[in-house]
């Protein structure tokens, strides 16, 4: 497990751009649950990193897929792949994720 981040650097809502064993990752925030994905949307390799969250999911900004932040699973076209989720744990006043 790699420290991303301290749990008092995001507010519900908010997101960070992070490397986790050198894969870009992206550390979400809900109220009190952190998702950390790959950063990469499975369509066309471009960021999800200011894409809109709803309803717990991403949207890609570019062509519109929408991927879970719980399980990375594809919620809506072009998308076809899943995008890579990692493991979190919230411990010692801060966010630890490692890849699945």
């Amino acid at each position: 497990m790699e420290r991303l981040i301290g749990t008092d650097e995001l507010q519900p809502g908010d997101r960070r751009s992070v490397i986790v064993e050198d894969i870009p990752a992206l550390v979400v925030r809900i109220a009190d649950e952190y998702y950390v994905i790959e950063d990469v949307c499975s369509h066309d390799g471009q960021p999800l990193t200011d894409g809109p969250i709803a309803d717990c999911s991403i949207t890609c900004p570019r062509h519109g897929a929408r991927f879970d932040l719980k399980t990375g699973a594809v919620q809506c076209m072009p998308a076809t792949k899943a995008i890579r989720t990692f493991t979190v744990e919230e411990r010692e006043g801060a966010i630890w994720a490692a890849p699945i």
